[in-house]
C-alpha cells in the first residue's frame, strides 16, 4: 500500500448552523458542496483546504457527545497550516474565539496555538514560515 495524502477529516457539529459558519465564514474554507441527506435527517458540507484535501462537516439529530480534550485517547486534534500566526490570532480574536497562549514547538522551533470550534474540537494553528 502507498498512501499519497489525506484526503478528507470528518467533523460532526450539534449545531450545524453555527459550525457551517465557523467553518465557512470564519475559517475561511471554500464550499465544495453541501448536501441535504433526507433519509438521515442531515446536513454533509464539503470544505476545502488549500492543499486539496477537505473538511468534511456532518450534522445528525441527537449525535452522542465525545472527549474532545487534547490529551483525550483518540484523534488528538486538528491542526491547521498559517503563514502568519499573529495575523491568524487577531482574526479569530475579533470573531470573540478565545485563543490559548502561543508555544514554541519543542523539535521545530515553530509557533503554535490552540483554541475550539463550536462544539469543542481542539484545533491548533501550525506556524509554517517559508
Amino acid at each position: 500500500m502507498q498512501l499519497i495524502g489525506l484526503h478528507h477529516i470528518a467533523v460532526i457539529g450539534s449545531d450545524y448552523p453555527r459550525s457551517r459558519d465557523f467553518y465557512h465564514r470564519i475559517l475561511g474554507l471554500p464550499i465544495v458542496s453541501e448536501t441535504w441527506r433526507e433519509e438521515r435527517q442531515s446536513w454533509k458540507l464539503n470544505l476545502a483546504l488549500p492543499d486539496g484535501s477537505q473538511i468534511e462537516l456532518f450534522s445528525f439529530p441527537e449525535p452522542p457527545a465525545r472527549l474532545s480534550r487534547p490529551e483525550a485517547c483518540g484523534l488528538r486534534h486538528l491542526a491547521l497550516a498559517v503563514a502568519d500566526l499573529e495575523q491568524a490570532r487577531h482574526t479569530l480574536s475579533a470573531e470573540g474565539i478565545a485563543l490559548e497562549a502561543i508555544r514554541i514547538d519543542e523539535v521545530t522551533g515553530q509557533r503554535f496555538c490552540f483554541f475550539a470550534d463550536p462544539d469543542g474540537l481542539p484545533i491548533e494553528l501550525y506556524e509554517c514560515r517559508r
